[in-house]
Order: structure tokens, then C-alpha cells, then sequence
């Protein structure tokens, strides 16, 4: 099992990818589009890439909306799938 100080940080990476892309995880969740544990999944795939830098990076230089995630995301198809807020 991940300690929490280590795996907060993709919590957030994870949200505010989504964010950036016009998904927002609580209302998927709340629409049935996205399970507890499916959001746990997601963050600890976010942890497991490794490319955390690389995200924050990409994160730093949107101005606005996103079409997409960056490619390089281990989310990538997962956000694409899930609803537009």
C-alpha cells in the first residue's frame, strides 16, 4: 500500500489534468460514470508513471481548456472516456 504523503501529490495531478480538460472527477463520480474505487486506480496509476515533472510542466503552460491530455498521460484514455462538465 502507497503512504498518503506520497501518493497526494497524484491526487492532485490527477484532478487538475481532469480539470484542464473540462472533466471534473466528482461530478463522474456522482453520475455513476466513475467508481470509487476506479478514481483510487487513476491516482495510483498517476503515481506509478512517473512522470510527474513532465505533468506539472504541461500543466503550467495551459492557458485555458485543453482538447486533450498530454499524450504521455497514463490516464489519457480514461479522461477522454469520461464526460465533459
Amino acid at each position: 500500500m502507497k503512504d498518503l504523503e506520497e501518493i497526494e501529490p497524484h491526487f492532485w495531478l490527477t484532478r487538475s489534468v481532469a480539470r484542464t480538460v473540462g472533466v471534473s472527477l466528482s461530478q463522474a463520480m456522482a453520475a455513476g460514470a466513475l467508481s470509487a474505487d476506479e478514481y483510487a486506480r487513476m491516482v495510483s496509476r498517476c503515481h506509478d508513471a512517473q512522470c510527474s515533472q513532465r505533468c506539472m510542466k504541461w500543466l503550467g503552460a495551459q492557458n485555458g481548456r485543453a482538447a486533450a491530455p498530454p499524450r504521455f498521460c497514463a490516464l489519457l484514455d480514461q479522461l477522454t472516456a469520461l464526460p465533459r462538465a
